[in-house]
């Protein structure tokens, strides 16, 4: 009596494809992100604060400085526009349902902005809202405020990117952008990460 020999097809099993978990979707939106620095890093040591020694180095200071700190040169463009408004009513009631948008869609985001399936930038939503912003202010009538208010900040801006030295800020290997700046958006810096190419 012969044993039945199995019979082998050629037909092959594949394991399920790993499913995306929370957590690395997550880890891969918040490169996304904005993040706002910690103050004090953003004002000590100052010893950071130094003269720069060439146009150069200034270039490449402010390019860092503009992307590391970002989100708090934002509150502070914000701040100064806030203190200018404070003897107009109606402008003050406007700025504060803008801010609501600001809060919300750029410095309270728990997770990425998609539309149509693909995920915006958050320097593309710092632009919309930054327009939008001067947009409703310039209706109300307090134009000059607005213009000034931007000058000022954007002067405190320039001169703190000037001059904060970055040497003690550490940044992602990966570039953004054309220009390139430095990824820091969403992550911690952690220390042993060099600089890469501006």
């Amino acid at each position: 009596m012969s044993t039945p020999q199995p019979q082998y097809t050629g037909a092959t099993t594949t394991a399920p494809a790993p499913t995306p978990t929370p957590t690395s979707t997550f880890t891969r939106a918040t490169s996304f992100f904005a993040t706002l620095r910690p103050w004090l890093s953003f004002i000590t040591p100052l010893s950071s604060f130094t003269r720069p020694y060439s146009i150069g180095e200034a270039t490449i200071r402010i390019k860092r400085n503009l992307s590391y700190f970002r989100v708090n040169y934002t509150m502070i463009m914000l701040g100064i526009l806030f203190l200018s408004l404070l003897w107009h009513p109606i402008s003050m009631i406007v700025f504060i349902v803008v801010f609501i948008f600001w809060f919300f869609l750029y410095f309270n985001r728990d997770e990425p902005i998609t539309v149509f399936g693909r995920i915006i930038d958050d320097r593309i939503i710092l632009g919309v809202l930054g327009v939008i912003t001067v947009v409703a202010l310039v209706l109300t009538k307090v134009w000059l405020n607005v213009v000034v208010s931007i000058a000022i900040g954007a002067f405190v801006v320039l001169i703190h990117a000037t001059f904060r030295g970055t040497e003690d800020l550490y940044y992602e290997e990966q570039e953004i952008g054309d220009g390139g700046l430095f990824s820091v958006v969403g992550t911690s810096p952690t220390r042993g990460a060099g600089y890469t190419r501006v």
